[in-house]
């Protein structure tokens, strides 16, 4: 499907103000539920399930919501990991990650509500290993994930990190 401007359409829908999002990481066989959306012309950005909180749902509500539009599973929450902050205006985005498990549900492209039916961009949801992972490019994924050797390591990481990303360049 044709995005024919999706820089205006995240700005649109996104930029100009501070966004809390919430973040699942569900590893499964020693592999990530990763999904793959459309940027725009050959442009693609990988990242995990989540989204924006929506006022009046705690995180945890917020975070099963996000994975149920998205992927089709249901959750339960777990650990919470870390923060990462995103800054590059006119995009700003507090992003809580954290562990998640499955608890039913069947894997399927889901939509992003925020965003009309003809301009949704996720294009694929699948588990990848970090050695696939590993194969994107840095500028076709989450800045975390070029920065983990292990699947391993988004378990243990603790804290506040601010690495950036050109998910809409």
């Amino acid at each position: 499907m044709k995005k024919p401007n999706i820089k205006k359409d995240i700005v649109d829908n996104f930029g100009n103000r501070l966004r809390t999002r919430v973040n699942g990481l569900l590893i499964q066989d020693n592999k990530l539920l990763m999904i793959k959306h459309h940027m725009g012309a050959d442009h693609w950005f990988w990242n995990v399930p989540g989204g924006g909180m929506q006022f009046g749902q705690d995180a945890k509500e917020n975070l099963q919501r996000e994975f149920l539009e998205e992927t089709g599973l249901y959750i339960d929450v777990g650990a919470y990991l870390f923060v990462h902050e995103f800054l590059e205006p006119p995009l700003h985005a507090i992003e809580l990650f954290f562990e998640v498990s499955q608890t039913n549900g069947k894997l399927e492209v889901g939509i992003d509500p925020e965003l009309d039916t003809n301009k949704q961009v996720i294009e694929e949801v699948k588990f990848l290993s970090i050695e696939e992972i590993k194969k994107i490019p840095s500028h076709q994924k989450h800045a975390l994930f070029g920065r983990i050797n292990s699947l391993k390591d988004v378990r243990i990481w603790k804290g506040y990190f601010n690495f950036g990303n050109k998910c809409i360049k």
